[in-house]
């Protein structure tokens, strides 16, 4: 299985202002593009792993023979969490989740204001670099956590709904280092349809 850079679903300068052309393209056609380079040389070594799905294993990295094991859960994580993130964006849309998204963050994190505020929270406190997340646990409960790097909730027995990149590369041509105010003026371009039925 050799993986290649997603369509991204809008134009570079689609979400402006909130996050510029110039960064939307380094950071899609450079960062992400290197990630999957890693990731297919690491795989091209043991073919027997090959054909497993990625999500399965980031799920179960001990499958991830030890020589590219690293290897794989950074570069395998760093596509997998871009081609969520580029997903979870979009120029126009509801401002707030809506159905059954609007009613879990409700009943599981005390609210929309709360939501966001735990949220932008768990983005702002990252030390270093790494990422915000809503997921669902095993029993369909919503939790936000944040992981390190290009870690993923897939191997906590999460399935993410909803990302933010807290790397500075993600942020710094325009926010420079306030992280803060890239993580406000963010809430403007999220795609609440689609995280809505990544929920279903």
């Amino acid at each position: 299985m050799k993986y290649s850079l997603p369509k991204l679903p809008y134009a570079y300068d689609a979400l402006e202002p909130y996050v510029d052309a110039k960064t939307m393209e380094i950071h899609y056609s450079k960062h992400h593009q290197a990630y999957i380079d890693k990731l297919n040389d690491a795989l091209g070594k043991h073919p027997e792993i090959a054909e497993i799905p990625l999500e399965n294993l980031l799920q179960t990295p001990d499958k991830i023979p030890q020589d590219i094991k690293t290897t794989v859960i950074n570069h395998g994580g760093g596509h997998y969490n871009h081609s969520l993130f580029w997903e979870i964006m979009a120029p126009t849309g509801t401002k707030t989740p809506i159905g059954k998204l609007a009613e879990k963050i409700n009943e599981d994190l005390g609210g929309f204001e709360k939501f966001k505020e735990t949220f932008s929270n768990a983005a702002l406190t990252k030390f270093g670099s790494g990422w915000a997340w809503l997921s669902k646990d095993k029993n369909g409960k919503l939790v936000v956590t944040s992981t390190s790097n290009q870690d993923c909730p897939l191997s906590e027995s999460l399935t993410p709904i909803l990302c933010l990149d807290v790397w500075e590369h993600a942020y710094y041509l325009n926010y420079q280092n306030r992280r803060a105010e890239y993580i406000a003026t963010w809430w403007n371009v999220v795609n609440w349809e689609k995280v809505g039925n990544l929920l279903k």
